[in-house]
């Protein structure tokens, strides 16, 4: 990130607003995990997400970072919009590679992306301090400040916007600024089209060079009936809380 602040965000990279539910069922998540947490939680990137303003309610503060927070509230929003409409046509283009009809049929699954946008537009006006406009593979956070980091849609999903170095190097910043004690979860691994991280295994072996743990973590049927993939970054040496094993 320049001294300048970050870039607005590619128009080609979707502003989501997915809800809390749907990040449980993404990233492995309960909301009692997410209650028991120690420390706050880092969303990056956020869009145009509900999770902050559900999260909350259950007593955990989460931190959305996106470029896109540079932008005026009005110009997120109507990024969210256009990215709600591609996501329709998606769904009717691809069906195979959105949710199935059950338990997330269409419309409901849209509505859920309507109800985030207004949490999300409703809480960044109350609360711009939870909103922070930064990008990857820079951060403007301490080490260790989360106990939790989630990144979602974003590393993988845009391969022609992040080759292998520079998701090594967000990679690694999203580790850096999680506490010792905590994980980072990044989904999906794989691009819009549904093709596979063909370079996971090096990337994992740099990973590991810089004294960081990775696992993949397979989910069943937590969508969709099929099998999620998350990757999980942890310090190589940290010790694992009971507070985080709730989560799992």
């Amino acid at each position: 990130m320049s001294a300048a602040g970050p870039s607005p965000v590619p128009p080609d990279i979707l502003v989501t607003s997915r809800s809390l539910d749907e990040y449980c069922a993404l990233f492995g998540l309960t909301r009692a995990g997410l209650a028991a947490l120690p420390g706050p939680v880092l969303d990056c990137p956020g869009g145009a997400a509900g999770l902050a303003a559900e999260a909350r309610e259950l007593g955990c503060r989460v931190v959305a970072v996106d470029p896109a927070y540079a932008l005026p509230l009005p110009t997120v929003t109507d990024r969210a919009l256009a990215a709600r409409a591609a996501m329709a046509a998606a769904m009717a283009a691809r069906p195979r590679l959105s949710p199935s009809p059950r338990p997330y049929r269409s419309e409901r699954y849209l509505r859920s992306w309507d109800r985030a946008r207004r949490l999300f537009a409703a809480d960044s006006a109350a609360h711009p301090q939870r909103y922070v406009a930064a990008e990857l593979p820079r951060l403007p956070f301490a080490d260790g400040s989360f106990a939790l980091t989630l990144s979602g849609y974003l590393l993988f999903a845009y391969p022609e916007l992040f080759g292998p170095e520079r998701q090594l190097a967000a990679l690694v910043e999203l580790v850096r600024v999680t506490s010792a004690d905590g994980e980072v979860r990044v989904q999906p691994l794989n691009d819009g089209y549904g093709r596979r991280c063909g370079h996971l295994d090096p990337l994992r072996y740099a990973l590991g060079e810089r004294r960081i743990a990775s696992e993949v973590r397979r989910l069943p049927g937590a969508v969709d009936g099929r099998t999620l993939r998350v990757l999980v970054l942890r310090a190589a040496d940290r010790r694992r809380r009971a507070a985080l094993q709730v989560l799992m």
